[in-house]
């Protein structure tokens, strides 16, 4: 029968206790670190499963313009006229 933990690292007790730093970048690349203690083991680190990230919902300007102005188009003229009714205004 094939066994996974024979590819897993191991460390003891004392080892996490003390060279955390090590152990922990061994997780963060990716590894499994089996915890033992006289050589049993009692414990599993594994490496944390990335969440998905939500796209936030980007709104479709172009189909509320469409849907509130339709077709019309502003003419230069027009937009002059209204910027100019407006200056100094704010």
């Amino acid at each position: 029968m094939y066994n996974n933990m024979c590819h897993m690292r191991t460390a003891s007790i004392r080892e996490v206790r003390h060279d955390f730093g090590r152990i922990l970048e061994w997780v963060t690349n990716g590894e499994e670190v089996a915890i033992t203690k006289r050589r049993e083991t009692v414990a599993r680190l594994l490496p944390a499963r990335r969440r998905k990230t939500k796209r936030a919902k980007i709104p479709d300007v172009a189909a509320r313009l469409h849907k509130v102005f339709g077709q019309k188009v502003i003419t230069d003229e027009e937009m002059k006229r209204v910027l100019d009714d407006s200056r100094g205004s704010y």
